[in-house]
């Protein structure tokens, strides 16, 4: 069996794949694959590793002798579910194994962007670090503050988790549904949408990016958060209006924000949002340490043996294909 995997991925996947006799194929130039180049290459193969790779239904009509798609992520907003399905063809993804390091990502914003550290950072490497001025330069600290998380699920829980336990915060949430054993373990309060944006001290992202979340934190969205505010995305670049952002804060409607995640990726170098203090961007990294990359690489690894053997992927996430 032939496996097309369309980055270089860690060893520990291709480990798995190879000690189970498979021949793989890999995209090792760094530069993304065009839809041509993506069809030609799965056409002669009978599974797909793909890593930040749009899958459209061009492709999928295209490639129905796959057998099975894995995506080596979490979210799945870059494939046509509905023609993945139609070609018959299951598509996994990556849950769980990457929740611990998201959400330290999370955090790593959150706390940076409340101590303005990247710009300051900023300031020495210009020679700037100059005249101690005792009300320059001023943060704000995140002690028994509000943690409002929209979209508590396995990332959601984690931020929630070092939130409450280095600085005592608060949890609130909204979901499309609630998450009652999150509610008892963590505490935390479900509230409206409006209530999540009026009450968060820190308001931290964790859900799929769907047309009902796409563009959901614009500037109606941040005219109704306090003014002290801080915003942190991990999930994904579209569920923020980045104009709209980029006008909240240069307005005070909020009082910052750590993004992870942009529109489009990567950023472009001369983006305002990199020079405005109360800022800190990192170029979509949530995922990145060793331990968890090899661990997703694993299981986008096992899902594709599953496929190949015939069975149904353990991280199936369009079922309906098996019906």
């Amino acid at each position: 069996m032939k496996v097309f995997i369309t980055r270089v991925i860690p060893e520990a996947g291709r480990r798995l794949l190879l000690d189970a006799g498979m021949t793989l194929t890999e995209w090792k130039e760094k530069r993304s694959l065009t839809a041509e180049e993506l069809i030609e290459q799965c056409k002669e193969h009978d599974a797909l590793l793909s890593a930040s790779t749009t899958i459209n239904a061009e492709m999928l009509e295209a490639c129905t002798n796959l057998k099975a798609i894995a995506l080596m992520s979490v979210g799945f907003d870059n494939v046509d579910l509905d023609a993945a399905t139609k070609a018959g063809i299951p598509v996994s993804n990556t849950p769980g194994v990457l929740s611990g390091a998201t959400a330290d990502t999370a955090f790593l914003l959150m706390l940076a962007t409340s101590r303005k550290a990247f710009y300051q950072h900023k300031k020495i490497a210009k020679g700037e670090w100059g005249f101690f001025e005792p009300t320059a330069d001023l943060g704000i600290e995140l002690n028994g503050a509000t943690l409002g998380v929209f979209g508590l699920g396995n990332i959601g829980i984690e931020m929630a988790r070092k939130c409450m336990g280095a600085y005592g915060m608060k949890v609130i949430y909204h979901n499309r549904n609630r998450n009652w054993e999150a509610e008892q373990k963590l505490n935390a309060h479900y509230v409206s949408f409006e209530e999540l944006l009026a009450q968060s001290d820190v308001l931290s992202v964790h859900t799929a990016l769907t047309p009902e979340t796409k563009g959901k934190f614009d500037r109606a969205a941040f005219q109704q958060m306090k003014d002290t505010a801080i915003f942190v995305n991990t999930a994904r670049g579209g569920i923020h209006n980045e104009p709209d952002l980029i006008n909240a804060l240069k307005d005070g409607l909020i009082w910052g924000a750590g993004l992870d995640v942009t529109n489009p990726e990567p950023m472009d170098a001369n983006n305002e949002l990199l020079d405005l203090p109360n800022v800190c961007v990192l170029p979509h990294i949530g995922s990145a340490t060793v331990q968890t990359r090899d661990a997703m690489a694993q299981l986008a690894a096992k899902n594709i043996l599953a496929g190949l053997a015939g069975k149904e992927l353990p991280n199936i996430i369009n079922p309906e294909v098996y019906s």
